[in-house]
């Protein structure tokens, strides 16, 4: 992740429509993917609770889900595994994907 990915949030990155309008920035689309499959996945559950099924806090799965804040691995796997779903959407190879 390059040093500007590192200080600026996903939501700083993208259109004021986050999540629902593409970012142009490819490493936040792939951010924004993330975030729409996992709240398709939750469905109707609360983050409070798919944060405690996850074993991760209520405030990470909050700022994930509001662009403020990146994803780590371990968090990504957590959640698809309390999903019971793939969740990571891959690379971003243009604008057009």
């Amino acid at each position: 992740m390059t040093e500007s990915h590192q200080r600026r949030a996903p939501v700083d990155l993208s259109p004021t429509g986050w999540p629902h309008e593409a970012a142009s920035d490819p490493i936040a689309e792939v951010d924004r993917r993330f975030i729409l499959r996992v709240r398709a996945a939750m469905g109707q559950e609360t983050a409070r609770s798919l944060a405690e099924r996850a074993g991760i806090s209520h405030g990470t799965l909050n700022n994930l889900l509001a662009g403020k804040a990146w994803p780590t691995l371990s968090t990504i796997a957590r959640l698809e595994r309390a999903l019971a779903t793939d969740l990571w959407p891959g690379r971003v190879l243009s604008d057009h994907d």
